[in-house]
């Protein structure tokens, strides 16, 4: 993720820094991107709907696909180690939690609940 041209855009290039390419243009900011475990996605979170939400991309920066949508925060999304599913953040219940979801956006399940605030969600690779 960069500001260089103006506003929080997503970025991909190569590993010597190489290749820079824009994936993303909108006024408003996309970040928090994580790859698919395969490589040929990326998740991020996007407010160019007035608030978090969070899309899915190809590597390539096509095929745009909104996976959430309500009007409090999804955000900070991350993927399971077979790339079927993406757990992230959200406060739609009016507190911050965990959720996870299929890596199409159905399926979207609160995993947390207790008055605490918990974020930040992260997949095992342990059996």
């Amino acid at each position: 993720m960069s500001d260089r041209d103006g506003s929080h855009e997503i970025y991909v290039m190569n590993a010597d820094g190489s290749g820079l390419t824009r994936l993303t243009d909108n006024p408003e900011e996309d970040s928090f991107s994580h790859w698919s475990p395969d490589g040929s996605n990326i998740a991020f979170g996007s407010y160019r709907d007035g608030n978090w939400e969070i899309y899915v991309m190809n590597a390539d920066g096509s095929g745009l696909a909104r996976l959430t949508e309500n009007p409090e925060q999804d955000s900070f999304s991350a993927w399971s180690p077979d790339g079927s599913k993406i757990a992230f953040f959200s406060d739609r219940d009016g507190n911050e939690e965990v959720y996870v979801m299929n890596a199409d956006g159905s399926g979207q399940t609160n995993l947390t609940n207790n008055p605490a605030r918990d974020y930040s969600a992260a997949w095992s690779t342990s059996p």
